[in-house]
């Protein structure tokens, strides 16, 4: 027999101080996400000119998610999600801590860089997963689309916009300075996320103890056994496998086949970040006045148009123009897919099927990313954009009836909004005070 702990009374629509707690939480994060964004790859750059160890860098921040994405989600269906949130942020910053020493003592070297990205690569798996299953705890399932927005809204303000030009410039004046302020910020988010009421104590507690394995496959049978979720995450992995071969080789792409210099690739990031805050601005409008199955359609028409008018532009100003538009419907597309599968997801479930989501974004891109290297290597720059337009229109022609699903699986969602009452707590169940979040 499964049962829900005591949640606290449900906040009324609009946001209750556990949602603004969160919120607060995660804005800050991605300050510190946004800064070492672009501290991590100068950090790794000054200790090395080799560009296998480079890349090995970036891809050890990945990998955790491949091997432990689902043992993740596991434990954020058994354990009480604040408390594992906060261990793993307190992990990384130990982590970030232990670097800046080194670097203080000048005992630094490629090989504990390397080491520290795997070690956050890991804290980030546990962090990330959990924090996705906080949401729903904390508002009403009608709020949900514009709750994600809000806190969306935060990394690209913080991760995307602020924090990597920040990033630069504390790396100039102090190769530990950066990793400081980012360890601050996730102490901050600590700090806020602990003082969450309404996400304290386990979700669910079972008579007799299931092992880890169990649990896994029980997520991941719910959801294949779920014919528009299943669809969803199906989607979300074959797309990031064709944007991860597109977006491989964006720097070379921008530089040898646009000519937009170093400068203009950096204003490729921005112009897509510009993009998504008008994409937050509208967000509100769009939910309510848009079905969400043509949103959703929109959004991946929209992908599949991107990637043709890349492989065919050598114009600058089309390509900011596109990464522009590529921030706006990227946004959307986020927020909608999101909201759907937490409005969906029973809660005991949240952290299992939510982390078969992120493995498939992130085994996708790993898999799109080795077949864009190959791809341009043989055929030019161009050809993984050719690539990417023919996978994700094909792609999109095989799901297109299946994603009107969605739009009955709303529907019944707004037959159904309010969540049933909360169990009383199970004996030995724990209702202490928990820890906190952050982005994902």
């Amino acid at each position: 027999m499964i049962t829900r702990s005591r949640q606290g009374p449900r906040q009324a629509p609009g946001w209750g101080a556990d949602f603004r707690r969160l919120q607060t939480a995660v804005w800050t994060t991605n300050i510190g996400d946004g800064i070492a964004l672009a501290a991590g790859p100068l950090l790794v750059a000054s200790q090395t000119d080799d560009a296998r160890l480079v890349a090995l860098a970036a891809a050890l921040q990945r990998l955790p998610w491949l091997v432990l994405g689902f043992y993740a989600g596991a434990l954020a269906d058994r354990l009480d999600r604040r408390r594992l949130v906060v261990v793993a942020n307190l992990l990384r910053v130990a982590v970030l801590c232990s670097l800046c020493l080194s670097i203080a003592t000048s005992y630094v070297d490629i090989w504990l860089v390397l080491a520290t990205m795997l070690a956050l690569g890991v804290a980030e798996v546990f962090s990330d997963s959990t924090t996705g299953t906080l949401t729903p705890m904390l508002v009403q399932r009608r709020d949900l689309g514009r709750a994600n927005s809000r806190l969306q809204a935060g990394y690209l303000v913080g991760n995307q916009l602020a924090g990597p030009p920040l990033g630069a410039f504390l790396f100039a004046a102090g190769m530990a300075w950066p990793f400081m302020v980012q360890a601050t910020t996730t102490l901050l988010a600590v700090i806020v996320v602990s003082r969450i009421v309404g996400a304290s104590g386990r979700v669910r507690v079972a008579e007799e103890p299931t092992h880890v394995r169990r649990d896994i496959a029980e997520g991941v049978r719910w959801l294949w056994h779920h014919p528009p979720l299943r669809t969803l995450a199906l989607v979300i992995t074959t797309f990031n496998v064709t944007w991860g071969a597109a977006w491989s080789v964006l720097v070379l792409w921008s530089l040898h086949r646009v000519g937009m210099g170093e400068v203009g690739f950096g204003l490729l990031t921005s112009a897509a970040a510009v993009g998504g805050l008008l994409g937050a601005a509208s967000y509100s409008r769009l939910e309510q006045r848009v079905p969400i199955a043509v949103l959703m359609k929109g959004c991946l028409l929209l992908e599949v148009l991107m990637h043709l008018g890349l492989a065919l532009t050598t114009q600058a100003w089309l390509a900011l123009l596109i990464m522009f538009g590529f921030g706006v419907y990227a946004f959307v597309w986020h927020n909608v897919s999101v909201s759907v599968r937490q409005r969906a997801v029973p809660q005991h479930l949240q952290g299992r099927v939510g982390s078969v989501y992120l493995v498939g974004v992130f085994g996708g891109l790993v898999v799109g990313q080795l077949l864009g290297g190959v791809i341009a290597e043989h055929w030019g720059l161009a050809a993984p954009f050719w690539f990417a337009f023919g996978g994700s229109a094909l792609t999109l022609a095989l799901v297109w009836r299946q994603l009107s699903l969605i739009a009955h699986l709303e529907e019944a969602d707004d037959h159904g909004d309010e969540d049933p009452p909360p169990a009383p707590p199970r004996t030995g169940e724990h209702q202490g005070p928990g820890a906190p979040s952050q982005v994902v």
